[in-house]
């Protein structure tokens, strides 16, 4: 006998459908929400000038010597933290389906810049 499991994810903010899982955290208190695409750039925006500021934990901020603020390298030479943030967006909006993390596919970034 087969078993499928059908998993609907439902935008926790406005109730539409949801892309993803997004996890974050405050004051130490860890939290997820389901949200569209939109709505995750909307947080991921509304963030920013915290996540710029602030220093990172976890997941690598033990490295010493290293600068907590540079990009991580998203394969493409040359593209920084907000140029990475600002293709994903674009990308989404554009029809492109593309992790929220990892490398950003070269014809992603080529059409990005011939836009």
């Amino acid at each position: 006998m087969a078993k499928q499991v059908i998993t609907v994810l439902t935008d926790d903010l406005d109730g539409g459908k949801a892309d993803r899982t997004v996890e974050f955290s405050l004051d130490g208190v860890a939290y997820t929400i389901d949200v569209s695409d939109e709505n995750a750039g909307v947080l991921r925006k509304a963030l920013d000038p915290f996540i710029n500021a602030g220093r990172r934990l976890g997941r690598g901020a033990g490295d010493a010597g290293r600068n907590p603020r540079r990009s991580l390298g998203s394969g493409t030479p040359g593209m920084n933290r907000e140029q990475n943030r600002a293709v994903r967006e674009w990308a989404v909006r554009n029809g492109y389906k593309i992790s929220e993390r990892g490398r950003i596919p070269v014809e992603v970034v080529e059409a990005y810049k011939n836009r």
